[in-house]
């Protein structure tokens, strides 16, 4: 799902990082007016779970693989202003500590994932009042529009996609948006079952939630790559079927590029490194940042005016 530097022309990739930019300032706006304190915890121990979720690559058909994105299961947990700031903290960390998504698609890669995709998989969750149809549905369709505005913007960017090729990825997108579905409805039951009420503000993470989550990341983090599919992800897939998997550039090399570090002895303990070490990152700049947020908050007086009729 995340765009490399190389496939988008510099018309697409640079409308899209102007549009971005400011999309993010006024997001981080809103969420500083909305964001309660009771919250803190669990923006850090999302960010870092979801983070560890989108390294397992699952096999969705036909040589490819898919991975959740969870922008519509932080837009639950958080909100959607809160969910959107916390992707973004998650893709830019990915691409600057990673090489995973371009750094000039850093904008597009933004506005897919962590303001389409988080709004629009917020939308029917928010008009199910929270039912599993709501929640469900909702993880499909975050996935499935990151995934269209993707194919748009190569598309827009000139990259020949014959259809056969542009119908075959759009019957794997779904896929992936069925399974993207299926566990964010998981994971909210579980959420559910272990702290009744953790989605509906201001109740944050008990001691509990938030040490099961943390291991559960860790998990996944560091032991992943043992049950992850090696398979091309969609775009990468895509890539390889109409041969422009040979523009990939790099602006830069990445500290721990591919989430490989020279510390290790083997690939897989690299790996596993790698992937503990950007959690620890992703953590502690989402924590970091939800304490901005509140910190920053105007006086609850100040702040009811503005979230009527929001």
């Amino acid at each position: 799902m995340h765009i490399p530097d190389g496939f988008l022309s510099t018309r697409v990739w640079g409308t899209m990082d102007v549009v971005a930019a400011p999309a993010v300032a006024l997001l981080a706006k809103r969420a500083q007016r909305e964001f309660d304190h009771h919250k803190v915890p669990l923006m850090g121990v999302m960010g870092a779970f979801i983070f560890a979720a989108q390294m397992i690559n699952f096999p969705v058909g036909n040589g490819t693989s898919g991975h959740l994105v969870g922008a519509a299961l932080l837009a639950y947990t958080l909100g959607p202003a809160a969910a959107s700031i916390v992707m973004t903290a998650i893709l830019a960390t990915q691409a600057l500590i990673f090489q995973d998504g371009g750094l000039l698609a850093l904008g597009t890669n933004i506005f897919n994932m962590a303001i389409a995709g988080v709004w629009l998989g917020y939308l029917p969750f928010a008009m199910l009042r929270g039912g599993k149809a709501g929640v469900f549905l909702g993880g499909m369709l975050s996935l499935l529009v990151s995934a269209s505005l993707a194919l748009t913007e190569l598309l827009a960017s000139g990259v020949p996609i014959p259809p056969a090729i542009l119908a075959l990825s759009g019957a794997l997108f779904v896929v992936s948006a069925v399974i993207e579905g299926a566990i964010t409805l998981a994971v909210v039951q579980a959420l559910e079952r272990m702290q009744p009420g953790v989605l509906r503000q201001p109740k944050g993470l008990n001691s509990r939630t938030g040490l099961v989550l943390g291991a559960t990341s860790a998990a996944l983090a560091a032991a992943g790559i043992f049950v992850a599919s090696t398979r091309p992800d969609g775009i990468e897939s895509l890539a390889q079927r109409t041969g422009i998997w040979s523009r990939v550039t790099t602006v830069f090399r990445a500290p721990m590029a591919d989430y490989q570090t020279t510390l290790a002895i083997t690939p897989w303990l690299g790996r596993s490194l790698a992937g503990l070490a950007g959690l620890a990152l992703v953590y502690v700049v989402c924590l970091v940042i939800s304490r901005m947020l509140v910190a920053s908050r105007p006086p609850l007086s100040a702040a009811a005016t503005p979230r009527e009729g929001v």
